[in-house]
């Protein structure tokens, strides 16, 4: 008996005999970095940090396009639950923006490889990972739609076309976030003043907009 799990044992010549959907994954996600997007991976590349033959990886991604979906998507899941976590905490529309901001620009600040998938590969990446982005924004801003629509009935301010506003903020957050991946991260601070008072501005908008189509 070795102690070791099977899902780790590797055979003589140093590749493992059994490997996981998840393994492929991290071994995905250990090339990856702010210069290395995925769509400069190879599955061979891949197979060879996941310690497998190249086409033993064929038993869990059809091609690189799926392993590519497979990334976004998880980084997507990732990245709403920090941001879901952090706008449940939230009692008003300044605290949501402050805290969703401040718990984004913490993922870029730590060099979150997952949220660099979501950044990236919406404008460089295939069909197939710009497709899997924009679901992942989908989500997002359907999440923030709701949680906008549950604190202006708490605070009785009115909230004109609750998609769109959550729409134009995440695609906000999201643009921004980008160009910060080639900013210092000296200059992370005041990019984040800078979001939260775009947004800001975008809540303060709706809500003068759906105050004159009540006093119409």
């Amino acid at each position: 008996m070795s102690g070791i799990p099977d899902s780790v044992q590797v055979n003589p010549q140093g590749r493992k005999p059994v490997i996981s959907r998840e393994d492929i994954i991290a071994a995905a996600l250990k090339l990856l970095g702010p210069n290395r997007s995925v769509s400069t991976l190879s599955l061979r590349e891949v197979a060879r940090e996941a310690g497998i033959a190249p086409n033993s990886i064929y038993r869990h991604f059809r091609d690189l396009d799926e392993l590519a979906v497979a990334l976004i998507d998880l980084a997507g899941q990732s990245l709403r639950q920090i941001i879901g976590e952090a706008r449940q905490r939230a009692t008003s529309e300044e605290s949501v923006v402050q805290g969703c901001t401040d718990a984004f620009m913490e993922q870029l600040r730590a060099d979150d490889r997952l949220l660099h998938i979501l950044l990236r590969e919406g404008t460089v990446g295939s069909d197939a990972f710009k497709k899997a982005v924009e679901r992942q924004l989908n989500f997002f801003e359907d999440e923030l739609r709701l949680d906008l629509m549950r604190l202006a009935r708490i605070k009785k301010t009115g909230l004109y076309e609750p998609a769109l506003t959550a729409k134009a903020i995440t695609r906000l957050v999201f643009a921004m976030g980008a160009t910060a991946l080639d900013l210092p991260k000296e200059k992370y601070a005041e990019l984040t003043g800078q979001i939260v008072l775009m947004v800001r501005m975008i809540i303060t908008g709706t809500q003068t907009m759906a105050l004159s189509q009540k006093t119409k």
